[in-house]
């Protein structure tokens, strides 16, 4: 029988168990080296796992984040959705103190009119109220949006910051008291190119369809997205969202997850990440120009008690922006933004192309002009309809009682306003459908049906139908209204683009007539809608439509193409103006 171990062997067994438990840990990524400035080291067996079965996320990356992303935050955090939170400690305004008051801003290109006229965030600049008596003014940056909509609740501001369609959450909270009702009086800007999608192997909205996006939620960005979803006929549900705490961080997440197909940015972003290889810039507000507009809205108490000093800086805003003109005030507001968002004064500079600023002009066709596809009224009943769809607001406060549109009415009666003009009318030269699409890809397709009558292209045909004893005439297509108001919707936000109109018929009279004739009569059809758009729409230019009969050789669905209600339609595509 054999004697017991010596010590010895115990000390070399330890020595090879260490070695070996050693070794485990070292390739479990437990003991690894890492790598400088990297977070690098080895990856552990699972992930290894993932990476090879094309998992996503932190832990299936095959290579390691590079530091030099093209985004301006490297680290991004997923939010669950929700809607936007109570509002926490509701009272009356505080009083203004020296008559100066507390306007909120955020880090946005469209402030320039007033931090040039206020000359900064501080209260220095002497206002004039409607009644000549001097008040100041201190901007308070707010950029977080519920921060900001609280600090109004409380009273700690008396005028804050959004963009229209962001007011509708806004007021699932505010309307609960009616002293806090938004009382909007001025549009500032159209958001120009400082909002987009940017997506990886996706030439068009169309074709994000059963993907993922990246967005901050209850946002811009989400309006933004839901708009243009909806325009290329996908349902909200049909993508998945990845939410973020704010649009640099979607940006982020979409560079660093490749498992994200596109996201929702502001620049300089956009512009970045559109610049690496196999991603595109699909859509900005370079093309949907009228999509997004920024306002400043009064709690309902204060402009009761203050409507002089609100109609000065309506006033005071306009003045700044006939101003910002200028080169020179141009670099000083450059100047004082680089101080007031603590970014460089080239970064600032470079901001001002990012919004256009809306004169009264335009502003007078934002509040007052019916027939304007992209007003108030239209742009707040789109935010309502397309927020619904997502369960993100309840009841539909009606627009009139947010909109208060009598100092803009008044600035009407005096000339240095009243003269103005509207300085963001883009020019369009005729072009026919072949050069359009010869130049660059479309952005977005909305398909929409008109049910002609039988060899008709009257969009407003009528007929006599038959109701008990009484013969009464209504249209041949009851949906013709709200088609075409959608179309014209879809053109004036998409005001710097070229809408091309496709009008197709059904393949039932194939071999029976020349296809000659039902090409005229899709062309025909294709052109009344136009017709109908640009009559509806007295702010439409013509040109920005070009038109096209197909006929039936393009099927709605070329695996069902005797499907004959579906084929007679018109399909509305959207292209930039100029390649991108």
């Amino acid at each position: 029988m054999a004697g017991k171990p010596k010590p010895a062997f115990y000390a070399v067994l330890g020595i090879l168990v260490l070695g070996l438990v050693g070794f485990a840990l070292w390739r479990m990524d437990i003991l690894a080296p890492k790598g400088k400035g990297d977070g690098g080291g080895k990856i552990s067996k699972d992930e290894l796992d993932k990476i090879k079965k094309g998992g996503g996320g932190a832990a299936g990356k095959a290579e390691a984040d590079d530091k030099n992303a093209p985004t301006t935050v490297k680290e991004y955090k997923f939010v669950t959705a929700a809607k936007l939170p109570p509002v926490k400690g509701v009272s009356s305004y505080e009083k203004m103190k020296d008559r100066t008051v507390r306007f909120a801003l955020n880090v946005w290109a469209g402030w320039a009119p007033i931090l040039l006229a206020n000359n900064g965030l501080k209260p220095g600049a002497e206002w004039k109220d409607a009644k000549g008596k001097p008040f100041k003014i201190e901007l308070v940056l707010i950029d977080d949006p519920v921060a900001m909509r609280d600090a109004y609740a409380a009273g700690k501001i008396h005028i804050g910051w959004a963009t229209l369609d962001m007011l509708p959450l806004f007021l699932e909270e505010l309307r609960k008291d009616s002293r806090l009702m938004p009382r909007v009086y001025q549009q500032v800007d159209w958001s120009n190119g400082g909002d987009g999608i940017v997506a990886r192997g996706v030439e068009n909205i169309n074709q994000l369809r059963g993907k993922t996006v990246a967005l901050a939620q209850n946002s811009p960005s989400e309006y933004f997205l839901l708009n243009t979803l909806i325009n290329s006929g996908i349902q909200p549900d049909e993508v998945t969202y990845k939410f973020t705490g704010d649009a640099f961080q979607a940006a982020a997440a979409f560079n660093s997850d490749k498992t994200i197909t596109a996201c929702v940015s502001w620049a300089p972003d956009i512009y970045n990440l559109s610049k690496v290889k196999g991603n595109k810039l699909v859509v900005s507000t370079a093309t949907a120009n009228k999509l997004i507009a920024d306002v400043w809205f009064a709690r309902a108490d204060f402009a009761q008690d203050h409507m002089d000093i609100l109609e000065g800086i309506v006033r005071g805003i306009f003045d700044g922006m006939e101003a910002l003109k200028s080169q020179e005030n141009k670099q000083k507001v450059a100047a004082i933004m680089a101080k007031a968002y603590n970014i460089p004064p080239t970064d600032a500079m470079n901001m001002l192309g990012d919004a256009h600023s809306t004169n009264y002009a335009e502003n007078r066709d934002f509040f007052l002009n019916q027939n304007n596809p992209t007003n108030f009224e239209r742009t707040w009943d789109t935010a309502y309809y397309l927020y619904k769809r997502r369960g993100k607001v309840t009841d539909t406060t009606p627009f009139d009682q947010v909109m208060d549109f009598s100092i803009i009415k008044k600035l009407g009666d005096d000339e240095k306003y009243s003269k103005s003009k509207n300085e963001y009318d883009v020019k369009f030269a005729p072009k026919s459908v072949t050069a359009i699409k010869a130049e660059s890809g479309e952005i977005l397709t909305k398909t929409v049906v008109i049910h002609f009558f039988p060899n008709s292209w009257d969009v407003y045909k009528r007929v006599q139908k038959q109701e008990g004893n009484r013969t009464v005439e209504e249209l041949y297509d009851p949906n013709v209204p709200f088609v075409v108001e959608e179309i014209g919707k879809l053109a004036g936000q998409f005001g710097a683009s070229r809408i091309v109109i496709e009008g197709h018929t059904d393949g039932s009279m194939k071999d029976r007539v020349p296809f000659d004739a039902v090409s005229q009569l899709s062309q025909n059809r294709a052109n009344s809608v136009k017709e109908a758009l640009v009559k509806k729409f007295k702010s439409l230019n013509p040109n920005q439509f070009s038109v096209v009969g197909m006929g039936w050789n393009k099927p709605a669905d070329a695996n069902d193409p005797q499907n004959h209600a579906k084929n007679r339609r018109v399909e509305v595509k959207v292209y930039p103006l100029e390649q991108q």
